[in-house]
């Protein structure tokens, strides 16, 4: 089974990231889906997604729940039955499900160069410490939109914008945590951040 890592921020959070080695068959036979799920599933063109829905699937079944303790709102935010918190996120040959008694949000991202590219659409006040030509510019690009990504997973309020509600203090060198801001309508919340890279991949997690 490729349960990549698993990592414990604190006594009552879980993180468990899964490498997707398996082929969809593979995943399909190990896991046992509601109808909903299993319709969602076949609908999707791509096998990549379909691999990545499927591994969230087998990470529930390490946490000790089954597809159908998960449950969506009409936001998109999923929930389990017995009210801890999830939040899940896959990208590429990469999941990760993390489960808490806080409000938690957590995203995976391939580094890669064109997030340069679209850095102006997410970054308003970190622009301000980035230095565009420093070797770790991709890398630190990618944190703060997988920082981001967690904040809006967690906040879950439409509307929410990366470039002018979130804001990620900057993360010092040799370091694995820092802090970011939501100010929204008037209000600000603070969350603290903590991050891992891993062959070519970014992952970040917001617990409140």
């Amino acid at each position: 089974m490729p349960l990549y890592k698993t990592i414990t921020p604190n006594s009552k959070t879980t993180v468990k990231i899964w490498k997707i080695t398996e082929s969809f068959d593979e995943l399909m036979q190990a896991v046992n889906l509601k109808p909903q799920s299993l319709s969602r599933v076949l609908g999707m063109k791509s096998e990549l997604h379909q691999r990545g829905f499927l591994s969230v699937r087998h990470l529930l079944n390490a946490f000790g729940y089954t597809d159908d303790d998960l449950f969506y709102d009409a936001n998109g935010k999923p929930h389990l039955k017995d009210g801890n918190h999830i939040s899940i996120t896959h990208s590429f040959t990469f999941s990760a499900v993390i489960i808490s008694d806080a409000i938690i949000g957590i995203d995976i991202e391939k580094q890669r160069d064109k997030i340069s590219v679209i850095a102006h659409k997410f970054i308003d006040y970190e622009f301000s410490y980035l230095k565009p030509h420093a070797p770790d510019y991709i890398n630190k690009l990618t944190i703060i939109w997988c920082v981001k990504e967690s904040l809006y997973k967690l906040f879950s309020t439409p509307g929410l914008s990366f470039k002018q509600h979130c804001l990620v203090i900057p993360m010092s060198d040799n370091t694995n945590e820092t802090v970011a801001w939501i100010d929204y309508n008037n209000k600000k919340y603070r969350y603290n951040i903590q991050f891992l890279e891993f062959e070519g991949f970014t992952c970040a997690y917001a617990i409140a």
